[in-house]
């Protein structure tokens, strides 16, 4: 006979009677509410256990760093469509939140599955110089290195890196391995490439149990703030339509017969 229990769908994320509400096992108003911040509550729900103090200091330090980068494809589409439907603020920051992806902002879902390759690898030196290889013959970039505005180095990177290395709970694996990715990288190259902030990120996030696969979660989490605050920038001085209409006249229409003159 089947056992049909076993197949019904559970959550452990959160309940609530009349009276309560809890978060996972955690009475929201007498374990959580003014007893802990919201990277804390955070990152119990989304690793299923009490963060370390090293957790929290790496993912503060993460969220700080993905939060902003200036008028980037994410920020302007915010923009562009707060200033359509300026009612929807939402719909403005998901907006922006679609750009979160394998070309920018969300890079370090792409290098932390390199970095679990060299990790695990018996030669994790001969994987990392296939990897580097690999992305050459591509004409790709390795994901987590170089920057089109941040040259010779990414100071954010090197920052990030610094904090993690001071940290003793650590064991540096990912670390490591990053490490060596980058000298690989710099060996197929013929010259130095900067590791980059979301580089940097993958490795930080693995050090502390982040999955892989949940990683860009945080770049989500991190650049939905930065949104709003663009939101709130362009509330008080607009630049949706300078934005459009520099668009509009830098873009010229060519006419003819399949777009050729």
């Amino acid at each position: 006979m089947t056992n049909t229990a076993s197949k019904t769908p559970v959550t452990r994320l959160c309940t609530h009677t009349l009276t309560s509400l809890h978060y996972r096992d955690a009475n929201l108003v007498e374990d959580l509410m003014g007893k802990k911040t919201f990277t804390e509550v955070m990152l119990m729900q989304i690793l299923g256990r009490a963060p370390r103090g090293v957790d929290l200091r790496i993912t503060d330090v993460v969220l700080i760093v993905l939060m902003e980068h200036g008028l980037t494809p994410s920020a302007i589409a915010t923009r562009l469509i707060y200033m359509s439907a300026p009612e929807n603020l939402q719909g403005a920051v998901s907006a922006g939140l679609l750009a979160v992806g394998s070309s920018f902002v969300g890079t370090m879902e792409n290098c932390a599955g390199l970095l679990d390759r060299i990790a695990a690898a018996a030669d994790p030196k001969a994987e990392a110089l296939a990897i580097a290889r690999h992305y050459k013959g591509l004409k790709f970039p390795v994901p987590g290195f170089g920057h089109h505005l941040h040259k010779p180095v990414d100071p954010r990177a090197y920052k990030l890196l610094e904090m993690g290395r001071a940290e003793p709970e650590l064991q540096g694996d990912k670390i490591r391995a990053l490490e060596t990715l980058s000298q690989a990288v710099d060996e197929v190259a013929g010259r130095p490439i900067t590791i980059n902030a979301t580089g940097a990120v993958a490795a930080l996030l693995g050090e502390i149990g982040v999955p892989t696969a949940v990683m860009r979660g945080f770049a989500v989490i991190s650049r939905a703030a930065g949104l709003v605050a663009h939101i709130v920038e362009e509330q008080k001085s607009p630049s949706g339509r300078f934005i459009w209409d520099t668009i509009e006249h830098a873009i010229p229409f060519v006419g003819g017969k399949d777009g050729q003159a």
